[in-house]
């Protein structure tokens, strides 16, 4: 089963990120954090690396509501959404599928919530 939803788009990286960014936002997404992979490994591990970001995107509603059927959810969330260089001028953007990472809780109550945060990231992805 495919884990993700993605998309390459002809875009600089920076602005790719500032579209993914504001695209999530018109969905009811916020970003929670944002770990710039290329610069952490540079730093941690002195290799270079092609631009890699990974923004932790949460919709308060949608998490509210699994956390309600759900305690330990929160494992799972944010959802990640990455953006990484796909050559020159072309940014891939990928999110994750939360169907696919939802078939390891055995909640039947998840599955409806799950089902709608894909929709949102799916129109995220396919709006850019």
């Amino acid at each position: 089963m495919k884990y993700y939803i993605n998309k390459i788009i002809n875009s600089e990286f920076d602005a790719a990120i500032e579209k993914v960014t504001e695209a999530l936002k018109e969905q009811g997404f916020g970003v929670l954090t944002r770990i710039d992979a290329h610069d952490k490994f540079k730093e941690k591990l002195d290799v270079d690396f092609r631009k890699y970001t990974i923004l932790g995107a949460c919709n308060p509603k949608f998490a509210h509501q699994a956390l309600l059927h759900e305690d330990k959810i929160g494992t799972m969330l944010p959802c990640n959404v990455c953006v990484q260089e796909a050559g020159e001028g072309l940014v891939e953007v990928i999110a994750v599928d939360p169907m696919a990472s939802m078939m390891a809780v055995e909640n039947e109550m998840l599955a409806g919530i799950a089902n709608d945060v894909k929709c949102s990231l799916t129109k995220v992805i396919e709006e850019l």
